[in-house]
């Protein structure tokens, strides 16, 4: 099985299957297809593939332009019709990865895709999981349900992990991949897979170790992001700008990385990922501090900026106030809104009697999500800066270059900027950083 598998991954002869065509698996499908596979792309969502087909993309990652060449150029197809995965010799399951309303792994996505690989399992495929998770799901949970037919791994068909690294709207392509497999045949064919369309690749003794690699670069981050927004409380206090102290920080060359602070925080890895860490040291019996504290501290931050705004308002009241949410997606010039802060805001506004409204020149109306329903659908106003007439506050929450912030600023009584973004803009309205 090996050797037949091998040489066709290594030619580019192998077609590729990517289940779950969002946001990790479209621009997955994208790479493959420029690298020379054939490529299938499989969803539950019908839309995806008619879309594709149409030569339309739904991801602003992915042009439509892009998607219009894949799709005129005979090497790519998006279906839903998952009987059709054992026309692909890799398949990489590219499904999200939630938290449970407690805070607990939530892997339905992960284990119905392997349910679905498994119906149609054939010797000489490999399988390889990049949903984001904890260390021993590939073996313990994706394993099991692909063996259950009679199938080995190892000998029938191979098993990896290699993590997704998506960066949404940095336009970074060429990303250094990690790897870890179950056996040596197995991560062979995982590397030549990924050196088809990664500058490097990383392999490492296990999918554990892989899984648990992931994982580390996103506590990393939700742990020094929490720090920074902690620090922004404590040198407020003190009269201290924090992000003069950052960027003066950031010239040290050595023994410094700068993070950020904002609003809270946001997007399908840092609000979530490092909980599965959390959740797997609980089950070994180890606590983890660092995770839990920073999942406090930069959850509670939405609350600090409302408690911010109200103080600045006074003695007007939030109730009845009309407050406008700048910028809605998670992070900057990018239309993604998946565990935005905005969203959290508007909640807390609402809570208090505001009247809500945002403007984000990405995201024209927001998404059905499970967590908050009652708003989508709800358009973002207009660009117009007669538009801004009649808020009595704006929220700066994502620091999009198309937003006319000079426009805002004059308009707007009060803005609280969460960004940093009237540093060097002139400052008609009153600012307030938060």
């Amino acid at each position: 099985m090996f050797g037949e598998l091998l040489p066709k991954l290594r030619n580019r002869q192998a077609r590729i299957g990517a289940i779950g065509l969002g946001y990790v698996g479209l621009p997955l499908a994208r790479a493959f297809h420029e690298a020379g596979f054939a490529v299938t792309g499989f969803d539950t969502d019908p839309e995806k593939p008619a879309l594709l087909a149409a030569g339309r993309s739904y991801i602003m990652d992915v042009t439509d332009d892009e998607v219009a060449a894949m799709a005129a150029s005979g090497r790519f197809e998006a279906t839903g019709d998952f009987a059709r995965l054992n026309e692909a010799d890799a398949i990489a399951i590219c499904v999200p990865t939630p938290l449970g309303a407690d805070r607990e792994p939530d892997l339905r996505f992960v284990e119905a895709s392997a349910r679905a690989v498994a119906a149609t399992l054939r010797p000489a495929q490999l399988v390889v999981l990049e949903s984001t998770t904890w260390p021993g799901t590939t073996e313990e949970v994706v394993k099991p349900i692909l063996e259950a037919g009679g199938l080995r791994s190892g000998r029938d068909f191979f098993l990896a992990y290699a993590p997704e690294r998506e960066s949404p709207g940095s336009g970074e392509r060429r990303i250094p991949r990690v790897v870890g497999a179950d056996g040596p045949e197995a991560l062979a064919l995982a590397r030549a897979l990924y050196e088809a369309v990664s500058p490097a690749v990383h392999a490492v003794s296990s999918p554990a170790a892989a899984e648990a690699a992931k994982l580390t670069e996103n506590v990393f981050r939700a742990v020094n992001i929490a720090l920074v927004n902690e620090l922004k409380g404590i040198y407020a206090a003190m009269d201290v700008d924090i992000w003069e102290v950052v960027e003066a920080a950031g010239t040290k060359p050595f023994g410094y990385m700068p993070f950020y602070p904002g609003p809270g925080w946001g997007g399908h890895c840092i609000p979530i990922d490092p909980f599965y860490l959390a959740w797997k040291a609980r089950g070994v019996g180890l606590p983890s501090r660092f995770i839990e504290l920073a999942g406090e501290i930069n959850a509670e931050m939405p609350e600090r900026v409302v408690a911010r705004l109200a103080e600045a308002l006074a003695p007007a009241t939030l109730a009845g106030s009309r407050i406008l949410l700048v910028g809605v997606a998670y992070k900057k010039n990018i239309d993604d809104t998946r565990e935005s802060p905005a969203l959290r805001l508007w909640e807390l506004l609402a809570d208090r009697g505001a009247e809500v409204a945002y403007l984000d020149p990405h995201v024209p109306e927001l998404p059905s999500t499970r967590a908050r329903p009652a708003l989508a659908g709800i358009p973002s106003i207009d660009r117009s800066p007669d538009t801004f007439a009649g808020f009595d506050a704006a929220i700066a929450v994502t620091d999009h270059d198309a937003v006319d912030w000079e426009a805002l600023a004059a308009a707007v009584p009060l803005v609280v900027d969460t960004r940093n973004v009237y540093d060097d803009r002139p400052r008609p309205a009153r600012i307030v950083k938060a």
